[in-house]
This record gives structure tokens, sequence and C-alpha cells, in this order.
């Protein structure tokens, strides 16, 4: 039916995928899932997806060649507020495959290859991601992307992935306590691909766009493998402070104007960081500083028009 499989280390560790043709919606289907006594971890892939959602209700459009994705993730012993940094592990994780997946010698076939820097592969087991392939060496010594230079993709908080300033990913995180009292997560991955929407009141790219040639299903055999290693790093929640420091690794805008729009208010200011509870840390012109849980981020020169 296709070609969506799932990697190594997925497999090795217990995960499984289910592939549809269409859905109304990944997440959607994961949640009823859920809903119904699945625990996962389990992976939903839609072919086409009819009625996608984004954060804060908006739509998201899912056209053919794209990836849509959502895997569900239990979290019974999981603390609660621990469950929103899992949006962190799946930033972290989405950046670690697009990175091994544009180095990729041919889309029709790949290799299980391990971080690169610049231009330097790892030895590494095949089962391994790329996060473990570098032992104790930070993240900036591993997986660089291009050949020759840094990566070319970033984080925008809290929940997107740019590059060169336009949106080539998003993420949804979604969270659900059923009877009895089990707990499930659901994150959600749209990955323009092949293309991206038009009309949109922010840039938008693709992968293909920007001229890194793949196939959605060698993106998701990678994004599988890593959110297996993002989620051993992240510990159910007591390492999210290595998370944390790998997603502000590739992070979009660190130490330049931001501008959040909180319902009626704007709050502008520095990217100073974001603070072990995942919050936005904006700094002002006279130094005092504001943590933001949630809001309309714009970063760099669209800050000032927000």
């Amino acid at each position: 039916m296709s070609g969506y499989r799932l990697g190594p280390a997925a497999k090795a560790a217990g995960h499984r995928l289910h592939v549809h043709e269409s859905l109304g919606s990944t997440n959607t289907q994961a949640m009823e899932l859920a809903r119904q006594g699945e625990r996962g971890p389990l992976w939903v892939v839609a072919l086409r997806q009819e009625a996608g959602r984004g954060r804060r209700g908006s739509t998201w459009a899912s056209l053919p060649g794209n990836l849509t994705a959502s895997l569900l993730w239990p979290v019974s012993d999981v603390d609660p507020v621990q469950v929103p940094s899992l949006g962190f592990v799946a930033g972290v994780a989405l950046i670690a495959a697009l990175k091994r997946t544009i180095t990729l010698p041919h889309p029709e076939a790949p290799e299980r290859r391990g971080g690169l820097e610049r231009g330097r592969q790892f030895s590494r087991d095949p089962l391994e991601p790329s996060f473990e392939a570098a032992g104790a060496a930070s993240q900036d010594e591993v997986g660089g992307g291009e050949v020759g230079g840094a990566s070319p993709f970033r984080l925008k908080w809290p929940n997107d992935v740019l590059v060169s300033g336009a949106k080539l990913a998003g993420l949804l995180l979604e969270a659900e306590t059923h009877a009895g009292g089990r707990r499930s997560a659901v994150i959600g991955f749209g990955v323009n691909v092949a293309a991206s929407p038009q009309d949109l009141p922010y840039p938008a790219t693709s992968l293909s766009q920007s001229s890194y040639e793949t196939r959605a299903e060698d993106l998701f055999d990678y994004l599988s493998d890593e959110i297996v290693a993002a989620a051993r790093l992240w510990s159910r929640g007591g390492g999210f402070s290595t998370i944390r420091r790998l997603w502000l690794d590739d992070a979009a805008g660190i130490g330049a104007p931001v501008s959040v729009r909180i319902g009626g208010e704007i709050v502008q200011g520095i990217f100073e960081t974001i603070d072990e509870a995942g919050r936005l840390v904006v700094r002002s012109d006279d130094g005092t500083r504001r943590t933001v849980t949630a809001g309309e981020v714009h970063l760099g020169s669209a800050a000032t028009a927000a």
C-alpha cells in the first residue's frame, strides 16, 4: 500500500505502525485508538489528511508527497507537569531526522547513516540513532546536516521547524486522561516534503523547494528511530535539561528581537532562552525578563511589525 516503514531502532523498541490511505486527522485517529484502550507507542500515518489541525485551532494543509504522522505515547507514568515537554522532544527528534535525510545519496536507496559533522560520518551501530552516535560529545559535534556547512534547519518556539525563515514543519501535542486515570499523549508531525501550501499569512517552504530531494517515507524511517533516542534522553521528563540544550542548539532567533502576541497583549524584547519548564524567556530593554507559556511568536525583523 505504501513505502512507509519503521526504522530498526523503533522496531527494536516495540513501536508499531498503522498506515492509512486517507484520514481526517492522524492526531484524532491516534487519540481515538487511545480511548479504545490502545496504549502505544503507535504511529498513525496518512497518505492523505483531509482535516488536519494545527496549534491554537489553526488548520494544517496536507499536500501529496508530504509527511503527515502522529505518535501515540503512553504518559501514565510521567508527571503531568512534564508532559508538555514532549513537544520539545519531538522537535529535537525531527531536526535530527531531517539532518540525516538530506544526506541520502539517492532518494530510492536510503542508507542507515549516523550523525554527520561537516561531512564527517560517525562509525555506529545501524540500530543506533544519531543522538547516541556521538557518545559524550555535544550536539554541536553531531549531525551538521549539510556537507561542508551548518544545518539549515531551525526550531521556532514552540512547535515549528524553519528553513531560511520559512515554515517547513509543524508539531501538535495533545494529551488526554481516559477512564480509570490512564493518560495518553499524541504528537502530530506535519512536514512539507514535496510541496508547501500557498496563500498563507506567513512564508512556507518544502524540502523540495529548498533543493533537498527526498521522500516522506525516508524521512519517517529516520524520524521513527530518532524519537526513540530523544525519548530515552528525555527519560519521562527527568532528562529535559538535556533535551532543552539540544533544542537550543538548533533554535531560531536566539539573541534577536522577538514579539509574542498573547491575546490582546504584545510582549517584545530579545529572545534570551527557554527555561527549564520550556517557557520562552524574553528580555526587555530595561533588563527585566518575562517568561511566556503560549502565544503567537514573531522573530527578527517581523517582531517589530507584530
